[in-house]
């Protein structure tokens, strides 16, 4: 497929699959018609590129893989974060490097975390190859955050997670956003987290469906 069939592609997802789904963000909108998703996915999968789907990344599908986001929760997430020119942004779960290009238009810095050393290659050669001068790639436990580049103004989980772990709200500035889908399938739910005062609160967005990222399982509860 061209490079003119992908930029074809890609029009036809933000026309079809995220202005329709109420985001109005100019900004975003410019961002996601700007960033080539399919230099972000694995070769054999480039023409999956622009589906509304989620596409797998990494692992062979099974518990632990790891896919890259549907593009209209995607966009829905980051518009709720409310990114500003300036701001600092923590990408949990990075993946390939598609949500930290993204984030890179809109955001003054981005710090993209990833667990999975192949992964953060392909995210450090392909944001590279697109001149995101902005955007750090680190590797590290996706539940700890990155405690060396914090404060952060937003925090985006880019997975859903069954548990919000304090290790990541403590890396938020004072007004900062954290967004993520909590709960998987169809329970999952989107919800932004602010601080204020040091303390943080969470409201509801809306449902969202998205694959698990891993390593935020709650842990078991012991009964006597």
């Amino acid at each position: 497929m061209s490079n003119a069939d992908f930029a074809a592609q890609r029009i036809k997802m933000v026309d079809g699959q995220i202005r329709t789904t109420d985001v109005t963000s100019a900004e975003l909108l410019a961002a996601m018609l700007a960033v080539p998703r399919e230099n972000f996915v694995p070769a054999r999968r480039r023409e999956l590129a622009y589906i509304d789907e989620d596409i797998l990344i990494g692992g062979a599908g099974g518990p632990g893989s790891r896919y890259l986001m549907e593009p209209s929760p995607f966009a829905k997430l980051v518009q709720l974060a409310e990114i500003r020119d300036g701001d600092a942004v923590l990408d949990v779960g990075a993946g390939t490097g598609y949500s930290a290009a993204v984030l890179s238009r809109l955001a003054g810095s981005v710090t993209a975390l990833e667990s999975d050393p192949s992964l953060a290659a392909a995210a450090r050669a392909a944001l590279a190859a697109l001149g995101c001068a902005n955007v750090t790639v680190v590797e590290g436990q996706l539940r700890d955050g990155f405690a060396a580049g914090a404060p952060y103004d937003v925090i985006l989980v880019g997975g859903g997670i069954e548990e919000l772990p304090e290790s990541l709200t403590v890396q938020l500035k004072e007004g900062g956003r954290l967004v993520a889908v909590e709960g998987f399938g169809n329970a999952g739910i989107a919800r932004v987290h602010v601080k204020w005062n040091g303390i943080v609160s969470g409201r509801r967005a809306f449902n969202a469906a998205v694959k698990p990222l891993p390593g935020f399982e709650r842990a078991p509860e012991f009964e006597f």
